[in-house]
């Protein structure tokens, strides 16, 4: 809608619609896209609370009977442990793939401490006694596995207590690493090192630490060791709370070490035996814990896809639309005119371009400002783009005050209708102008020129730039000759260019 200031006779405002809405959102608006550089909000830590609070339910209706002796079931030692080496392989990867992403320190501290525990829990399944051979692989002894189970629950929360300490002094940007596979060379080889390291002090060294084990029972020592290794996960716990502000990812870190304590206590503290309640419930913990963080990384890639998909629609819409009328652009003529051209060729149909310029515009801005020269040009913009009614013709803003039309399949004297209805329409709207004495309200002029294929042409050349650039440059001497003859009119070229 145009508002007029009766004393000035003049624009005051302009609402164009649908040229508010077209103009997309600011693409960093909203801030971090990965949920582990993302503050939590009130209702992410409601959620993890609530499933904190469902969790403990659990454990205290579990606790009493943790001692309950159950069958043993030895496959499922290979299945839990297998889906513990993936979840924790697929979260290692994804935390990686993120510390390359923003160069963070604490997120490969974290990466590798799942890499850790996934090369632990292999050594574990293999010293597994009775599972492989009755007393384990890798000359795995009746300590081994048990102490394996230490070492994997106790180094682990250092790896989270490194990561909270750390991601208070990340500065985290984009830039990659100088040598990104270094890194992750170093991790990779560290942690198999460090695994292995453990593995042979439980297995060939086991005789240098102290019996946890009487069979499948725990000894009086298992409970000094066991209680070094719950305190360890609560100390993570402690200084990631402490650690702020959270982000999601933090959230779904203190539910896994929440989980982890859980687990130990069920299937080390107040259980009495492998394979009984606590030994079970334990380890179903284990794996929640495991598939915690996990499915916030998952769900994380969802929605960076999704963000990727429309980021990727606002860039392609920043680089064919035109910021001030909401048309398309220079850019976006040149696409379709080059596109249509090809099009042309092969069909043997014609096609036209009309360039239009808004007369006097330059004294239009001297008189009233360049604030309602901009809405001047947005009205006009949006009459020209809803007269050309067909879907097939595109108008675009050339440049300034410049418009420009395509026209598939139009010949000249259609295109000439075609350009006498934009002028009518532009004249309909009766915009004062009084910077000049030739006219007394805002008017344009269109230069009109005409491709005609010699015959159709099934491969046209790779490049049609040259035809194109002829096609426009006399559509412009046609607008040229419109404005000597007095602007407000059409001009057509004499004539149409063969291709």
């Amino acid at each position: 809608m145009v508002k007029f200031d009766r004393e000035r006779g003049s624009i005051m405002s302009l609402t164009a619609p649908g040229l508010t809405d077209s103009v997309p959102a600011d693409p960093s608006d909203g801030g971090a896209l990965f949920l582990s550089t993302l503050t939590a909000s009130p209702r992410e830590k409601r959620v993890a609370l609530t499933v904190l609070l469902f969790s403990l339910l659990v454990f205290a209706l579990l606790a009493p009977f943790a001692r309950v002796p159950l069958l043993p079931i030895w496959g499922f030692i290979p299945c839990y442990e297998s889906w513990l080496v993936a979840t924790d392989l697929i979260t290692a990867a994804l935390l990686f793939s993120q510390y390359l992403s923003f160069n963070s320190r604490a997120l490969f501290m974290l990466g590798c401490g799942y890499l850790y525990v996934a090369c632990m829990t292999v050594a574990h399944a293999l010293t597994f006694p009775g599972l492989f051979t009755s007393t384990g692989l890798l000359g795995a002894g009746p300590q081994s596995t048990a102490w394996l189970y230490m070492f994997w629950h106790g180094i682990f929360p250092l790896f989270v207590v490194a990561y909270a300490r750390f991601k208070g002094r990340d500065c985290v940007s984009s830039v990659l690493p100088r040598r990104p596979r270094l890194p992750l060379l170093a991790a990779g080889v560290g942690m198999v090192a460090l695994s292995a390291g453990f593995t042979a002090l439980a297995t060939v060294g086991q005789d240098l630490l102290p019996a946890i084990m009487d069979g499948n029972r725990y000894s009086s020592s298992m409970s000094l060791v066991v209680a070094s290794t719950w305190a360890t996960s609560l100390l993570a716990l402690v200084v990631l709370w402490f650690s702020r502000p959270h982000t999601v990812l933090d959230l779904w870190l203190m539910i896994m070490i929440g989980a982890s304590l859980i687990d130990i206590a069920l299937s080390a503290m107040l259980n009495g035996e492998r394979f009984d309640l606590g030994f079970y419930a334990g380890r179903v913990y284990g794996l929640l814990a495991a598939g915690f963080v996990l499915l916030v990384l998952l769900v994380e890639s969802g929605i960076l896809y999704r963000k990727l998909v429309q980021l990727t629609e606002t860039l392609r819409r920043l680089t064919a639309q035109d910021a001030l009328t909401g048309i398309g652009n220079r850019r976006a003529f040149d696409g379709s005119l080059d596109l249509e051209l090809r099009r042309a060729m092969r069909s043997g149909q014609p096609l036209s371009v009309l360039m239009i310029d808004v007369d006097h515009f330059k004294d239009f801005n001297d008189h009233f400002g360049h604030v309602e020269g901009d809405c001047c040009l947005q009205m006009v913009a949006k009459t020209l783009n809803v007269a050309a009614v067909r879907a097939a013709d595109m108008v675009a803003r050339y440049g300034g005050e410049e418009f420009v039309a395509l026209l598939p399949g139009t010949d000249e004297t259609a295109a000439a209708q075609v350009a006498e209805r934009l002028r009518s329409a532009v004249a309909a709207l009766r915009i004062v102008h009084r910077g000049t004495l030739e006219t007394s309200q805002v008017t344009i002029s269109i230069g009109v020129a005409c491709l005609r294929p010699a015959w159709p042409v099934e491969n046209p050349n790779h490049s049609m730039s040259s035809v194109g650039i002829d096609l426009v440059e006399r559509a412009d001497r046609a607008l040229y000759a419109a404005k000597e003859a007095g602007r407000n009119r059409v001009v057509v070229a004499a004539e149409p260019l063969v291709g």
